[in-house]
């Protein structure tokens, strides 16, 4: 109470007006130069995304931080994972095709989708060896960016992988996600403790992420991508929101 015997008002964040509709994501085909995401195929798929992923130790490391895999067969991984992704209604996956082999070289997906809150996660990714170092990533992370951002409006966009998988944490800095923090102990994956690294963009981060991304992809910049989005990322809050001024 003040001295006028009245509440003493809390902060609270600024006011966000409802959104008009509640969207979620497409499931159509994400067309872009170097990729193509279409909606995952699980019968059609299944013999070339084992064949891509499946019979050498390199191959078969795309596996090692996600919920299931390696496989013992095309027939397993169909039963057991593509048959999943496809009649899936709350994660939205798709195939992803790299255009200059006609190679279908990887799975990614939307999920945790809260169009209330206009956020979602990008995630369940992983690219043969083929097709890492390439444009393919980026171009896969482009898309999915420019359909969240530029056409249903979200306000965030979330990146969260195993904390030791480095490569991962190094592509969500690299593509302009921000670091928040570690979550541990979080899960137990293939019966092994799993600590959380948590990334996001926010919408307003977006307007210079994707014309850097665009400068990078098609325009041939002299700057990496990681330096270029290096002046995005946004730097972990120590608590100085809530301290008085």
């Amino acid at each position: 109470m003040n001295d006028y015997n009245r509440p003493i008002a809390l902060p609270l964040g600024h006011s966000i007006a409802a959104p008009e509709s509640l969207i979620a994501p497409k499931t159509g085909v994400l067309d872009g130069q170097y990729v193509q995401l279409s909606p995952v195929a699980a019968e059609k798929d299944a013999f070339e995304l084992y064949a891509r992923s499946h019979g050498s130790r390199e191959k078969e490391q795309v596996w090692t931080y996600l919920p299931s895999g390696p496989y013992s067969s095309p027939e397993v991984m169909l039963d057991s994972y593509l048959q999943n992704c496809e009649s899936s209604k709350d994660i939205v996956f798709f195939t992803v095709k790299n255009k200059a082999t006609d190679h279908k070289v990887g799975i990614v997906s939307y999920l945790n989708i809260v169009p209330a809150n206009l956020t979602l996660e990008l995630g369940n990714i992983w690219y043969s060896p083929e097709a890492q170092r390439t444009a393919v990533n980026t171009e896969t992370i482009f898309l999915m960016l420019c359909h969240a951002f530029d056409d249903l409006g979200y306000r965030r966009v979330e990146w969260k992988c195993n904390a030791l998988n480095e490569k991962s944490r190094a592509a969500a800095q690299r593509l302009g996600f921000s670091f928040e923090g570690i979550f541990y102990q979080h899960m137990i994956i293939k019966g092994r403790n799993r600590d959380t690294a948590w990334f996001a963009m926010l919408d307003s981060d977006w307007s210079q992420v994707k014309q850097n991304i665009q400068e990078f992809l098609y325009q041939n910049s002299a700057i990496s991508l990681r330096e270029a989005n290096q002046s995005v990322l946004r730097k972990i809050d120590q608590g100085e929101a809530m301290r008085p001024s």
